[in-house]
């Protein structure tokens, strides 16, 4: 699988470790982390992640920043991103099995790497079921609407 991953300055200290963790499970990983010193505006890098997902270089995201919800924010300003904020395995694996989320954005200040981890892992693990199909089409008309 090839994983668009992206991260703001708060997670510098932890994206290393991340991107070696990925590429260990065997996926390919397109790396628009922010790696500089002092800060970084978070929807720089998740825009492009987003885009990267939608246009269909990669099969899906990984965003890391302080709480998530940021890049989350952001990144859902995409056409075509379903972008889940994950703080535990039992969301992330449900963002994808229940709502088909391209992209996941986890907090590097609200959970340990350990955990963010196990999150990636529960994510990239879980299959979409297509009984949500409705629903889905449901959250695209709301989209194309603009409402």
């Amino acid at each position: 699988m090839t994983i668009a991953f992206g991260n703001d300055h708060a997670a510098r200290e932890v994206r290393r470790e991340l991107l070696d963790y990925l590429k260990g499970l065997g996926h390919t990983v397109v790396d628009f982390g922010y790696e500089g010193d002092g800060p970084a505006d978070y929807p720089v890098y998740a825009r492009k992640v987003a885009n990267a997902v939608v246009k269909g270089e990669a099969d899906c995201g990984i965003l890391v920043c302080g709480t998530g919800i940021g890049m989350s924010i952001a990144a859902n300003k995409v056409h075509g991103v379903r972008c889940a904020v994950c703080s535990d395995t039992y969301s992330a694996a449900k963002a994808r099995e229940h709502n088909n989320a391209n992209v996941i954005a986890v907090g590097a200040r609200v959970v340990g790497v350990e955990l963010l981890k196990d999150i990636f892992s529960a994510y990239l693990g879980a299959q979409y079921n297509p009984k949500y199909d409705p629903r889905i089409a449901m959250i695209a008309d709301i989209e194309r609407a603009g409402e």
